[in-house]
């Protein structure tokens, strides 16, 4: 029985999944960034605080739901040009990027659970949303909430240059390299043509 032939593109509902948990991570990032450094009054402060909580869950499920989906669906291969420490390193940053878009809602996720303020979480001030167990009974909880920040700030630095190497890789495959990496998870996209081999100098014309 022969194997069926690899796929060009990766499904619709990957795409999907992508470039939300993409929107999901930027968004993140934004606020944040605004949360730590902006001076913004305390009302506001607190908004933005459920906003990134909110966003924060809803990138963990929808990752969850990406890892799933990657499982049970086969994605398409790097270009075959592609050298082997290229590969190496390409799959080693996705490993990464998928413990970070798991991890970092995780920890977001026990800090605020650990908080000594106990401050509810209302997903999109609709839904409410349980503490993680254990968390909310820590004697030591100022001191676990502080280790948890720095675990957290950490991440998001390390999470924010993951993104911004992977969209530079991802533009030079495009534009410079001309294959199909980037095709394969834009939707609408016209696949691109490869560059053409140079011609053999003395060549009959």
């Amino acid at each position: 029985m022969t194997s069926p032939a690899a796929p060009r593109r990766y499904t619709a509902v990957a795409i999907l999944l992508h470039w939300l948990i993409a929107l999901g991570i930027l968004a993140l990032i934004a606020m944040g960034l605004v949360m730590a450094h902006a001076d913004i009054p305390p009302m506001q402060r607190f908004q933005l605080y459920q906003w990134h909580k909110s966003v924060g869950l809803t990138v963990l499920m929808l990752a969850l739901l990406r890892l799933v989906w990657r499982l049970f669906h086969r994605p398409p291969p790097l270009p075959a040009t592609m050298p082997a420490a290229e590969r190496r390193a390409a799959s080693a940053a996705h490993l990464v990027l998928y413990g970070l878009m798991l991890g970092l809602p995780l920890v977001g996720w026990a800090l605020v659970s650990a908080s000594p303020f106990n401050i509810p979480t209302v997903l999109y001030g609709v839904v409410p949303w349980p503490h993680l167990p254990g968390f909310a009974e820590l004697s030591n909880k100022a001191a676990v909430e502080g280790a948890l920040k720095l675990v957290h700030a950490y991440g998001a630095w390390i999470l924010g240059a993951l993104v911004v190497l992977h969209v530079a890789a991802a533009l030079r495959h495009h534009l410079v390299l001309r294959d199909d990496t980037l095709w394969r998870m834009l939707p609408g996209l016209r696949r691109p043509q490869a560059a053409p081999l140079p011609q053999p100098s003395g060549s009959a014309r």
